[in-house]
């Protein structure tokens, strides 16, 4: 193997690479389009809640309910309804999710001590949102509820009993609980994943259609030197990808970055070269660049977003496919930089993962090599 060859090869990338100067642009900001339009419209967030009221009793008691309900940021009151016919067309058009009607002996009842039911009806098209909101307003009618029992006690001279079990509740991580921290972290695995095949797949492709290929092997390089000199400039071109998306995670969204930037840098070049052989393996394969485009993101993309833990919990996925989700270095990639943004954790915790990735490099990178090997031969 000649390092003046393989040289030779990653300069020659690299003129290729400033001579289309579009497709270079591409490959730098389109990691960075992606996580802005995902990192801001991509969010698990339940809060305000559309909704609107019906109120029959019009008392200061069922006021102050519905101001219990639209203090809080889980709910925003969008109109007071006067008809139940106007509830169904709000619910209908889609101009609240939710829908509380107050019965015209609210306030004589709850005055009374007597049971006093409300009507509350969600629309179930969301079914995660509309049991998030459940379960919100749960704890808002029970809070006005508590405020009632302790103003009667008061008005009686007695005072509420202190309850004998207090949960003091400590969230590790993520202690404001946004979504964003959790997702961009996720988000930079999958984007890494989808850009980098792409990249190298539509470079060897392009080289085929164009003969320039054709050219190389003609030459006395040998598959692994062309197979280096390819990967290399890309490797490159990765990191520079890597560092955008890292940097407007953290810079722009503020999401907390804990652990060590060596570690992720030495955890994401084991990662871009696995990613990048596969897309050496897919343009090797593939007989056209749109072909090559097409293997890259079905086989990438897709597998990264669904598959990786992401969005979807991959304990909640059928037994079938949780299998699937082993050979998905996505899957190992996510959870390494979620450990290492949120929870600052090092080799010492996250080396299963780190083990799985430099399996699937060396795999794919002697698939790769093979294949090279055999387009020469």
């Amino acid at each position: 193997m000649s390092i003046r060859r393989i040289k030779a090869l990653v300069n020659k990338e690299f003129i290729q690479m400033s001579r289309d100067i579009r497709s270079l642009l591409g490959a730098l900001f389109i990691p960075l389009l992606m996580i802005f339009l995902f990192g801001y419209a991509l969010s698990l967030d339940v809060d305000r809640i559309p909704t609107v009221v019906l109120d029959r009793d019009e008392t200061p008691l069922s006021r102050d309910l519905i101001h219990r309900l639209t203090d809080s940021r889980y709910f925003s009151l969008v109109r007071h309804m006067r008809t139940d016919g106007e509830i169904d067309e709000a619910l209908a058009k889609g101009e609240a999710l939710m829908a509380l009607v107050i019965p015209g002996d609210f306030s004589s009842g709850v005055k009374n001590g007597a049971p006093t039911s409300l009507q509350v009806i969600f629309d179930g098209s969301d079914s995660n949102t509309g049991t998030i909101a459940m379960g919100y307003l749960k704890a808002v009618i029970a809070g006005f509820d508590m405020g009632i029992q302790e103003s009667r006690l008061q008005r009686a001279g007695l005072k509420m009993v202190d309850m004998p079990l207090e949960g003091r509740v400590r969230v590790w991580f993520n202690a404001e609980l946004k979504s964003r921290n959790f997702i961009i972290p996720g988000l930079t695995g999958v984007i890494m994943m989808a850009i980098c095949a792409l990249m190298t797949a539509l470079s060897v492709s392009k080289e085929k259609e164009t003969g320039t290929l054709e050219q190389l092997i003609s030459t006395p390089i040998s598959s692994m030197e062309l197979l280096l000199g390819k990967l290399l400039p890309y490797v490159v071109v990765g990191l520079l990808d890597l560092a955008l998306v890292v940097g407007a995670g953290v810079v722009i969204f503020g999401v907390p970055f804990r652990g060590s930037y060596l570690h992720l840098l030495l955890i994401s070049l084991v990662f871009l070269i696995g990613t990048l052989s596969w897309g050496l393996f897919v343009s090797v394969i593939s007989k056209s660049q749109l072909q090559a485009s097409q293997i890259a993101v079905l086989s990438a993309f897709l597998p990264s977003f669904l598959l990786s833990g992401f969005i979807y919990p991959i304990e909640n996925m059928p037994f079938a496919l949780r299998l699937i989700t082993f050979i998905v270095p996505a899957r190992y990639f996510v959870e390494i930089l979620k450990g290492l943004f949120l929870q600052g954790t090092g080799f010492s915790v996250l080396w299963p993962q780190v083990l799985a990735l430099v399996i699937y490099a060396v795999l794919i990178f002697n698939l790769a090599h093979r294949k090279f090997s055999m387009r020469i031969t």
